[in-house]
């Protein structure tokens, strides 16, 4: 499909422009205030030095089960075109978060979940990754929702009683309109179809008219475990480093920051890193919390979560490309 240059030159210019933006906001968020550094040192000291340091080693220890979920996803998506093994799925999910990690919005996630299959319609999954990633975003939305709706409530309701009520009720259209949508891919499919420029995406995303309600659950599901899994290591980050709240305050905030992240698109090359960390120092920063504590937490998850595994995924993409060069010899 061609893309209108001038439309391409839009495209890029939009995305550049919020990239831009988001490190601008970060660094006057962040920079401006005197002796950053030198109180940033302090906060990571102490949390090195901290009793409670072993929280981040459990935070490391859960980054396996975090993407076993995901690859569980993906055993279960990926049935629909041939037989995949746990390990192969896992295998998989490393590959694409590698590639993923370089590129814009993931979308090297489809590529290397894709070239991991051996099947002659494997480019049949990109409409499986689009389910499984469509099921994370729900899982986010839902939780996420609930989150926003806290701080609504606490800190805008008393002033602002109409526009809270505004946003309660966008709130429960969107989850409302995600979980239609999800349960009913076939009018994806066809909304898709009717889209004369995407009209011959179709053969790649029918396979998402495939699964049943009962995969869709269990699917919905397992997003949902993979969502715990991650909240829960935010917690424990931001415990470590010294943000201290109640248990109502560290769902929301972790669970509305999450949601921000995830309708923010993302267009850094370093996968999303800065929308969360601007979402996250907003959201408990109404609670009272310091930037830097917060700030430090969630670029210890990033680290965690997204760097370490992607470092990791790249002996599983050296071996792909191996393997590759071996057939065609």
């Amino acid at each position: 499909m061609n893309i209108n240059p001038n439309r391409r030159f839009l495209l890029y210019f939009g995305k550049a422009l919020v990239l831009l933006l988001t490190l601008y906001l970060l660094y006057q968020t962040i920079f401006t205030a005197p002796d950053t550094f030198l109180t940033w040192g302090g906060i990571l000291q102490n949390a090195v030095q901290s009793p409670l340091k072993f929280l981040f080693i459990v935070s490391a220890l859960l980054i396996p089960v975090n993407w076993g979920f995901e690859a569980k996803k993906w055993q279960l998506l990926g049935q629909k075109i041939e037989p995949i093994s746990f390990l192969r799925a896992y295998r998989a999910v490393m590959v694409g978060l590698t590639l993923g990690f370089i590129t814009p919005n993931r979308l090297g996630d489809y590529a290397g979940r894709v070239l991991e299959l051996k099947s002659r319609q494997r480019l049949d999954a990109i409409g499986a990754i689009f389910i499984g990633r469509f099921c994370q975003l729900v899982a986010t939305v839902m939780v996420g929702a609930l989150g926003l709706l806290y701080f609504v409530f606490r800190f805008y309701w008393q002033s602002y009683p109409a526009v809270c009520m505004s946003i309660v009720v966008l709130l429960f259209t969107i989850n409302v309109a995600l979980l239609l949508l999800l349960y009913n891919a076939r009018a994806m499919v066809s909304v898709i179809a009717a889209i004369k420029p995407f009209h011959n995406l179709v053969q790649y995303v029918q396979i998402m008219a495939s699964y049943t309600y009962a995969e869709t659950s269990r699917l919905l599901l397992l997003s949902l475990g993979r969502y715990a899994v991650f909240l829960f290591q935010f917690i424990l980050l931001l415990y470590l480093f010294s943000v201290k709240l109640t248990p109502a305050e560290y769902l929301s905030g972790v669970s509305g920051t999450f949601f921000l992240k995830s309708v923010v698109p993302s267009v850094s090359l370093l996968s999303d890193l800065g929308v969360r960390e601007l979402s996250a120092m907003y959201l408990f920063g109404l609670l009272g919390q310091a930037r830097l504590q917060v700030l430090s937490a969630s670029l210890s998850l990033w680290f965690l979560n997204i760097l370490v595994p992607s470092a990791i995924g790249l002996i599983f993409v050296l071996q792909l490309r191996l393997s590759r060069k071996e057939v065609k010899a």
